[in-house]
């Protein structure tokens, strides 16, 4: 294991040498630069953990990251090495509480993915000095190769003592929330994330009659917040002593809100897919217009749109799917006069288009549209220690 981690040391130390080398200066500096603002002020630890983010994660104009283009012209590096290398591409992020010092390891329990990570440092126990048991660490992590379930340091690391919990159970929350991929990191999670995201949409579906629903963005703010304060007080009424004992706050007036490009549209698509979750999509009803009558006059417009819902990578097929199966005598004439193309056949030309122009979809693997709160993380959010 010292051998292990000694050698990774040796190349995490190339690895950023050959990041921070010219090659790579159009891209890493402007980066830097827009962290340090206007007043051209970067401290250290963000520093560094933007060019760690640049060299594992950051996808080149090529698709490639640092770390491929340094494996592929490094000479020399033996199989071990490539692997552990490449293994770095997906490094772990979480806020980690410390659960106990093991010799010069620490084990960390992350509490985005309710995981235990071994984890040691590349500079040795020495990185790990004046932390201790119950305090909790933001960092990243990476695989240690033939030595599985442990991991190292990767980039910048923040300590904060066992008094900082409630703040550090806010910011993780806020982590899982704005980013469910890293919750999913454990599989139990993506079951019950699933599980949980089924019980949602049934009660969303019973509540507001219909899993598609076209409204004015005002409407669709009040059908929402009706919505979270119907699931609120179900809570709630389910757990009466607890409530009493803790004094938990009633509904919120106001959860939801949309944003201004979407507030600002005509009507809102409001749709809860039983793989996609709830997603929201401006003018949808034009789209409707245009899907129900492809010779509409000044149907210039909703070409238009339809081509903004084919061109973005914020929008996934689904709309156009629900579109398309929804009015299957009308689709190809649609996509006809769209594409001039006489002979489309949305049966025949319609997935191939839509994988043509959001390959991006097809990529990934689908996963629940929620994200699922560990119970360590529940329990630091309620105030227990």
């Amino acid at each position: 294991m010292t051998d292990l981690i000694e050698h990774s040391a040796e190349l995490k130390g190339e690895l950023v040498a050959f990041a921070q080398s010219a090659r790579f200066d159009r891209w890493l500096t402007p980066l830097l630069l827009a962290a340090a603002g206007p007043e051209r002020l970067l401290d250290e630890g963000e520093a560094i953990r933007i060019t760690d983010h640049f060299i594992l994660r950051h996808r080149l104009p090529d698709g490639s990251t640092v770390v491929d283009r340094f494996v592929a012209g490094r000479k020399g590096l033996t199989p071990s090495d490539r692997e552990m290398l490449l293994g770095w591409r997906d490094p772990v992020e979480g806020i980690f509480e410390i659960r106990r010092k093991d010799g010069d390891a620490l084990v960390l329990l992350n509490l985005i993915d309710d995981l235990e990570y071994r984890t040691y440092s590349n500079v040795g126990r020495a990185a790990f000095r004046g932390v201790s048991k119950g305090g909790f660490l933001h960092t990243s992590l990476v695989p240690v190769h033939s030595a599985g379930g442990t991991w190292l340091v990767s980039g910048s690391m923040s300590y904060y003592p066992r008094s900082s919990a409630t703040g550090i159970a806010q910011a993780a929350l806020e982590l899982a929330t704005s980013h469910p991929e890293l919750v999913f990191r454990n599989p139990a999670k993506i079951e019950q994330g699933w599980q949980w995201m089924r019980e949602d949409r049934a009660a969303f579906v019973e509540f507001c009659g219909a899993d598609e629903l076209v409204l004015p963005p005002a409407e669709a703010e009040d059908l929402l917040n009706a919505y979270y304060r119907h699931r609120q007080e179900a809570a709630l009424a389910a757990q009466p002593g607890r409530a009493r004992r803790k004094r938990l706050p009633g509904p919120d007036p106001a959860f939801f809100g949309l944003p201004r490009e979407l507030a600002d549209s005509d009507t809102i698509g409001v749709l809860y897919d039983q793989t996609e979750g709830l997603n929201f999509y401006a003018d949808y009803g034009m789209l409707r217009e245009l899907f129900a009558d492809p010779g509409l006059p000044g149907r210039r417009k909703h070409q238009d749109l339809l081509r903004t819902y084919l061109r973005e990578e914020s929008i996934t097929p689904l709309p156009i799917r629900r579109l398309a199966e929804a009015h299957p005598e009308t689709v190809d004439a649609v996509f006809q006069k769209l594409l001039r193309k006489p002979g489309f056949a949305w049966s025949e030309h319609g997935e191939a288009l839509l994988r043509r122009r959001k390959p991006w979809y097809y990529e990934k693997e689908p996963r629940p549209a929620v994200s699922v709160i560990g119970d360590r993380l529940s329990r630091l959010a309620a105030g227990h220690r």
